[in-house]
């Protein structure tokens, strides 16, 4: 017996690609980018160091593709913070640092 093809039926999940945001560190403004295979719900959130939700700034529906959104962070203060991409099978979570 050959093998001659293998499916793998979370292939898809692995394509979600939730990239560093740029700049960073940043100092009022970043951009994050991810990519979806899919489409579906789509969650992207920031949280501060105490893990508590600071800005919710995608939750809609959208088609497979690539996406990027500015986060502002002019208001808040120097720090750590973690951005979150939430889809119906996988969350992703990064570290950003903003600089004042």
């Amino acid at each position: 017996n050959i093998l001659t093809s293998i499916n793998d039926e979370n292939s898809s999940f692995m394509d979600f690609r939730l990239e560093q945001n740029y700049p960073n560190p940043f100092n009022s403004g970043t951009k994050i980018t991810w990519q979806s295979p899919i489409s579906g719900h789509i969650l992207v959130r920031v949280f501060n160091i105490l893990g508590t939700e600071v800005i919710k700034l995608v939750d809609e529906v959208k088609p497979s593709g690539t996406y990027e959104v500015e986060f502002d962070g002019s208001n808040l203060s120097s720090g750590v913070y973690f951005y979150q991409l939430v889809t119906q099978n996988l969350i992703q979570t990064k570290k950003m640092i903003l600089l004042k």
